[in-house]
């Protein structure tokens, strides 16, 4: 006769559980690191666009590359969060500064004793015990807790994240090349991005450096930068443009009306996070697929946006969005509106864990920042 589930538990043997009991936190540090990195001054420093480049006091200059990079040996800082317990320890960083002040001066108390493997009671307990937790620097300093927390359990039970998150799906994760800093001087840039491609990337995403601000002028080059990207790179790789939030509707609009014809893989931050009105209006009025996510920040903002049409790209950061425990959640919805996450890339470690954890379906890609990568990890 087949065992009861009383049964089978009262037979199985005591060590098969004994990873159950409680892990209590004894310590959340915060670790600033210092150092020197090697770089070349003069190149690759190419600004975005953004939202203050309305003003002419705010706005940058045209950029251009100089002819030769100087070397130098650069002070660097980096914060880092590190969680103790009485067996294992959990690490995550680099962190925001602005985290790490929320995580020390409020999180940290809260959260001693408590049990570390108890994630998700975790999570809403932090979430519920302060007025501000649903964004900004309060929810950043939860995601950086809950990553660590989850680079904790990982190592107490001695094995990689994305298994304790249901993975893997696949035996690698795509990236896509990410050129923020990369100067847009044409001849520069098509050296590198068929430099990229001959790397072996597939998808290749570029920043916008131009916005209202700067006119038609402005506006010609931002049209240029996507020809002349398609017609260096043919049909085969798909193109990204970003725009960090320093367009509005129509300015973008006008810019989709031109570009159409050369299929961009899509057109991200357009405008201001908060104008969903603004992003359900650009998705209605071109076929360019809208990207966003990278400062709308957990599921309920993010539900806010799908359930006006708004997106055809999620971009949540887990950096930001309330730590791998919510993009999990975030990916869970989207996959309702059939909308893919494509987590943003200000660090990787958790964003590459969750997208090895979830259908290629629901989250096809990761990004990779080419330039900051060099150096981000330096400690």
């Amino acid at each position: 006769m087949p065992l009861t589930r009383r049964q089978l538990l009262a037979a199985a043997p005591l060590a098969a559980f004994a990873q159950t009991k409680p892990l209590p936190i004894a310590a959340l540090e915060i670790w600033e690191l210092h150092g020197h990195v090697e770089k070349v001054r003069g190149i690759n420093a190419q600004p975005q666009v953004n939202p203050l480049n309305i003003y002419d006091d705010q706005r940058h200059k045209p950029y251009h590359d100089a002819a030769e990079g100087v070397p130098a040996s650069l002070p660097v800082t980096a914060l880092y969060l590190k969680i103790r317990t009485g067996g294992a320890e959990g690490l995550y960083g680099p962190i925001d500064r602005e985290a790490a002040i929320v995580v020390q001066n409020q999180l940290r108390p809260f959260l001693l004793g408590k049990d570390a493997l108890a994630g998700e009671k975790l999570w809403d307990q932090m979430y519920r015990s302060n007025r501000h937790s649903r964004r900004g620097h309060f929810l950043m300093a939860i995601s950086a807790v809950d990553n660590a927390l989850w680079d904790l359990r990982g190592r107490h039970f001695g094995t990689p994240v994305y298994r304790l998150l249901g993975g893997p799906t696949r035996p690698s994760v795509e990236v896509y090349a990410s050129c923020l800093g990369y100067s847009l001087e044409p001849e520069k840039l098509r050296v590198r991005a068929l430099a990229i491609k001959k790397e072996g990337y597939r998808y290749q995403k570029w920043f916008m450096a131009y916005g209202p601000g700067d006119g038609p002028e402005g506006m010609r080059k931002n049209v240029e930068l996507v020809r002349i990207l398609r017609e260096t790179l043919g049909d085969d790789t798909e193109l990204m443009f970003d725009a960090f939030s320093g367009w509005d509707l129509t300015y973008v609009l006008e810019w989709a009306k031109q570009v159409e014809q050369y299929r961009p893989r899509w057109i991200e931050e357009a405008t201001q996070a908060e104008k969903i009105g603004s992003f359900a209006q650009l998705r209605r009025s071109t076929s360019i697929p809208i990207a966003s996510g990278e400062h709308i920040q957990g599921r309920w903002e993010v539900y806010d946006y799908l359930k006006e049409g708004a997106l055809s790209v999620v971009q949540c950061d887990p950096e930001w969005c309330g730590g791998t425990t919510e993009l999990v959640r975030i990916c869970s919805l989207a996959s309702i509106f059939d909308v893919p996450v494509i987590p943003h890339g200000h660090s990787i470690h958790a964003a590459q864990h969750v997208i090895a954890s979830e259908s290629p379906g629901v989250c096809p890609l990761g990004e990779y920042l080419v330039l900051k990568m060099q150096n981000y990890y330096h400690f």
